[in-house]
């Protein structure tokens, strides 16, 4: 797909999830001849920061192909300088116009943060890096009242989106332009299907900003 609107991306992926739901899907760009198209470079239209948990596979969930997703995954979508690197690679070089943030149910990330909370369990190794970034979005959670299993999982998607735009001023500035959107989505395993929980910019053709 050459370089769109945020909108006609975000549309493109939602449509994308509807026909993976319904058990019709269209594999595009899964042919021989959109891997030599793509040979000499890429022009991906989103890029997803999702969990790295393997039932979570972007191309698939979202019915896409070859060179349509620029994928950053890392346990709970936490964030480090080189997600924030390959975030503003993806939208300043390689000209994708949509950012999602994809969280999902039953995230052992976000569990095992749940149970530093409220156990004090403490997880070794870099494991602990991870769950102390999951943390704050429990705590932020708690401290409004969210105690059940999905209001934390949407709460911590969106403090993944905040603190991507918090923390890249590049970034940020695109949104501002309306150049690129962010959204937070969170999929529901069982279903396949994958939802708004928060979004910055023009995702549906009109300004979702501040939801």
């Amino acid at each position: 797909m050459p370089r769109t609107s945020p909108a006609v991306a975000f549309d493109t992926l939602l449509s994308g999830n509807k026909r993976f739901v319904a058990g019709a899907p269209e594999h595009p760009n899964q042919d021989a001849a959109r891997r030599t198209e793509l040979a000499p470079g890429q022009n991906p239209f989103a890029v997803v920061l999702g969990c790295s948990d393997s039932r979570l596979a972007a191309e698939i969930i979202f019915d896409q192909g070859l060179g349509d997703l620029f994928v950053i995954r890392t346990a709970g979508h936490v964030l480090g300088s080189e997600v924030l690197g390959s975030v503003e690679y993806a939208t300043s070089v390689l000209g994708a116009r949509l950012v999602v943030v994809l969280g999902h149910d039953s995230c052992g990330a976000v569990a095992a943060a749940r149970a530093a909370v409220d156990e004090g369990f403490s997880a070794r190794g870099f494991v602990r890096d991870v769950v102390e970034r999951v943390t704050p979005s429990v705590l932020a959670a708690r401290a409004a009242g969210l105690t059940s299993d999905s209001d934390i999982v949407d709460e911590h998607i969106r403090h993944t989106v905040d603190l991507l735009l918090d923390r890249s001023r590049l970034l940020s500035e695109q949104v501002e332009a309306g150049e690129v959107a962010v959204v937070g989505l969170g999929y529901q395993l069982t279903e396949g299907s994958a939802r708004v929980v928060t979004s910055r910019g023009d995702v549906m053709g009109g300004d979702e900003a501040g939801s």
